[in-house]
């Protein structure tokens, strides 16, 4: 197809999606529920699917892996030696598979998103856990549109 179209971005042959618990095979627990919150409130923000947690009334399944998740330190407080800012970096491997037919839609594509943070902020892991797997999310869902 050429030139300009209003048709949706996302695959037409599915409607619904199932969204399975992200593994987490990191050392930092807890990524992967505010992962898939993120993800589950994303796709019905972004898309037309809805989600379903029963994958028999489902069209499709999502799942994945969080395979990374890093901090790094980015500055460093002179006096004192403590870290003024840093990032966290979050790594996933995702699959997408459509139940119908059977044919992969997104296979064992690595997504990667990152968050800055600082604790002279009131910031911390947590905060910046969810920004980072939020950021995640939406990379996701841009997989999930069809390519141009």
């Amino acid at each position: 197809m050429t030139g300009y179209s209003n048709q949706s971005l996302f695959p037409a042959d599915v409607s619904s999606v199932c969204l399975e618990m992200f593994e987490n095979t990191s050392f930092r627990r807890g990524v992967e529920y505010k992962l898939s919150d993120a993800l589950a409130k994303r796709i019905e923000a972004a898309t037309p699917y809805k989600i379903i947690s029963s994958k028999d009334r489902a069209d499709s399944v999502i799942s994945g892996q969080i395979v990374q998740v890093d901090e790094l330190v980015l500055s460093v407080e002179r006096e004192t030696g403590l870290p003024l800012e840093k990032e966290l970096l979050l790594r996933a491997v995702v699959n997408w598979k459509n139940l119908k037919t059977g044919r992969l839609l997104i296979d064992n594509k690595s997504v990667t998103s990152q968050a800055t943070y600082s604790a002279y902020q009131n910031q911390d892991f947590s905060y910046a856990s969810a920004l980072a797997a939020n950021n995640l999310a939406q990379r996701i869902v841009e997989l999930m549109e069809k390519e141009w």
